[in-house]
């Protein structure tokens, strides 16, 4: 059976932006899917992300897709690098990004810098392991500059889907559900 888990990013929970609602999706698909709540998402620790990752997903395989959102999808790059899994089903990437964030280093007492410092990203493993990768990546993102996702876009390879006006891809850009993001999934084989 085809398992997805949603990886949300920073100051996030299961329950906000569009994830509910790509889970509803998933699971309406047939597709068992986990939305796991990492710990302490206003001050994410690094270390203890990893641990509720390697935990919530134990061992990936083909039938396992990822989808993971901005701090997500650092979080998500470094697990599957250093898990190493022989092939999974898929990466879905909103708002990603595989270091330093110019111009932001910091939020509030959360040093992104020294988070985005402690991921080691195997471009060319995740290649060979992912059939399947995607990134969503708002024209005029204030969180993730766009030029960021599009670095990671360079390195990781796959299908880019440019969204106009898209922003973060926060509840409060107006991002309750991302079909774009399903129809991918779904033209992916999910």
């Amino acid at each position: 059976m085809k398992r997805a888990f949603i990886i949300h990013g920073y100051g996030a929970t299961p329950e906000d932006h569009w994830f509910s609602w790509l889970g509803q999706q998933l699971q309406a698909a047939g597709v068992a899917t986990a939305i796991p709540a990492l710990p302490a998402p206003e001050q994410p620790d690094f270390y203890h992300w990893q641990a509720a990752l390697a935990a919530h997903i134990g061992r990936p395989d083909a039938q396992t897709v990822f989808v993971a959102h901005s701090l997500g999808t650092i979080s998500l790059l470094h697990f599957l690098s250093a898990a190493r899994p022989t092939q999974i089903g898929g990466i879905y990437l909103v708002a990603g990004f595989d270091g330093r964030l110019p111009g932001l280093p910091v939020i509030g007492d959360f040093n992104v810098d020294a988070y985005a410092d402690r991921a080691r990203i195997d471009h060319a493993a995740l290649r060979t392991m992912s059939p399947q990768i995607h990134h969503v990546i708002g024209d005029n993102d204030r969180v993730v500059a766009p030029a960021a996702s599009m670095q990671l876009a360079e390195r990781l390879g796959g299908a880019v889907h440019r969204v106009a006006n898209g922003g973060h891809f926060l509840a409060s850009d107006g991002f309750h559900t991302l079909p774009l993001l399903w129809q991918a999934m779904q033209a992916g084989g999910v």
